[in-house]
């Protein structure tokens, strides 16, 4: 009798047990259930706040731009099939291939950085076999000099060129950006094919104190409900450019370095750019500024002398370019992307525009700040695009000044074209990989909520729910 008593005993037991994991069971699958109730209706989720609209069951955006003269769907549209296939042919001709750049450090703010004091520095670890004699670093500088930068091998730069001049510019420096364009004893071609904008590990301290420096002391984020567009148009700038760098970085990612896969990092692009709605509006913004800059400059553009050497390669990028300027559909959705006839017409509208004029030239000086070489090659092209498209929008001193002829560099015309392309590219990629980056961020975003609501449920509460279980199913 005792032995069957134990026996029923232990069955008994055997069976709260299990009839109490099944309880625990049913209350997780039910927290599960509600936590990840919001990624089921993702698609209604809505990036966008007020002007613009999200349509239901879609992550693009609609309505006008803002300060801008187009709407989000048609640049979508004219980007996609119009502007992102003649940009990426035109920049691979040899032209726009190539661009003159300073890449060593004299940064004029932080001296003692100690990230970069010789012209090679980024490049140390690579054999001096693979470039040029003429950029291989001076004779007589002793070993422990060689101070590289933080970050991976990617960072550095492929000085794999064609070091031939371009004839028939213009040697004029640009008044938005800080580099001496004429000094060209200091300035070294690079193939821009070999040297893609990508992930290259430059973290940490140095690249945060770029950006700061970048916002706080030269483009501060405009109050809320200013109408002054003057006073927004350089913090919208600077934010489009760099969400279009966060989004090339994230498209273009080292997913594992063991392997080296390469390949894109959705959930980086995500946090970066698209869970901000206004980091992709001004990605749009900085768009539109930079094409009325090319379409304004179309008949120069037209007939400016493009030539490398190769013939037929320069026949084709002026063709491209002229296909580019004077394009239909895209006059025809968009003729004016943006009015720059709208800024600095007021009584401070002169004080305005040279304080503008001073904070860019702050942010192009910052460029020889950066630690990385190759994050500092498309810092410095795409700040001279900018600057470009700025001389090129405001370059005309009122009435008087109507018949100024505009001059352009070659290097300002290489700069600004690729930092069209860049900026379509990263549209794009933002159309195209938009809803699935979201959803990754939603996804994730929901699985930690789930964890984190059962951690709480485990060591909070259930202990206590625990005690009062009744003993038997029955009882």
């Amino acid at each position: 009798m005792v032995e069957v008593e134990i026996r029923s005993q232990k069955l008994a037991n055997g069976g709260n047990r299990i009839w109490r994991w099944t309880v625990v069971g049913a209350v997780i699958v039910v927290l599960l259930a509600a936590s990840l109730s919001p990624w089921r209706h993702s698609r209604k989720f809505s990036f966008i706040r007020s002007p613009c609209r999200c349509s239901e069951g879609s992550h693009k955006y609609t309505g006008i731009i803002e300060d801008c003269c187009c709407d989000y769907e048609t640049v979508d549209s004219v980007n996609g099939a119009v502007l992102y296939p003649l940009l990426q042919e035109l920049v691979t001709t040899p032209f726009f291939r190539y661009f003159k750049v300073k890449l060593w450090c004299d940064c004029p703010f932080w001296p003692d950085d100690g990230m970069c004091r010789l012209r090679d520095c980024s490049v140390c670890e690579c054999p001096e076999s693979e470039f040029p004699e003429p950029f291989k670093k001076p004779h007589g500088l002793p070993k422990e000099d060689l101070i590289c930068q933080e970050g991976k091998p990617e960072a550095a730069v492929d000085r794999t060129l064609d070091a031939k001049a371009f004839r028939g510019w213009a040697v004029v420096d640009n008044p938005w950006t800080n580099d001496d364009e004429t000094d060209n004893g200091e300035m070294t071609y690079v193939n821009l094919q070999l040297n893609p904008e990508r992930y290259t590990g430059y973290t940490g301290p140095s690249a945060r104190r770029i950006w700061d420096a970048i916002y706080s002391e030269n483009c501060p984020k405009y109050s809320s409900g200013e109408s002054c567009q003057e006073k927004k148009v350089l913090y919208k700038l600077i934010s489009g450019l760099h969400s279009s760098i966060s989004v090339h970085i994230a498209t273009d990612y080292l997913l594992d370095e063991n392997t080296n896969q390469w390949g894109a990092n959705l959930q980086l692009m995500y946090d970066r750019v698209l869970k901000h709605p206004e980091r992709v509006q001004n990605l749009y913004f900085t768009f539109l500024f930079v094409l009325r800059a090319v379409t304004k400059a179309a008949t120069y553009l037209e007939q400016a002398e493009y030539d490398s050497g190769n013939h037929l390669e320069d026949l084709k990028a002026h063709s491209l370019i002229r296909q580019l300027v004077h394009n239909p559909k895209l006059q025809a959705a968009c003729p004016l992307p943006f009015d720059e006839a709208k800024l600095w017409q007021g009584q401070s509208g002169p004080e305005l525009k040279q304080q503008t004029q001073k904070q860019f030239r702050n942010i192009s000086a910052l460029m020889d700040c950066v630690g990385c070489e190759k994050c500092r090659l498309w810092g410095k092209l795409q700040v001279l695009g900018l600057g470009t498209a700025l001389k090129i929008l405001f370059s005309v001193e009122g009435q008087k000044d109507r018949d100024q002829p505009l001059q352009l560099q070659r290097n300002e015309v290489i700069a600004l074209m690729n930092l069209l392309n860049r900026l379509s590219e990263s549209l794009k990629s933002v159309t195209d990989m938009g809803s699935s980056a979201a959803m990754d961020g939603l996804v994730l975003q929901n699985s930690g909520k789930a964890a984190r609501l059962i951690q709480r449920l485990r060591e909070s509460w259930m202990t206590q729910w625990w005690k009062n279980v009744p003993t038997s199913p029955l009882s």
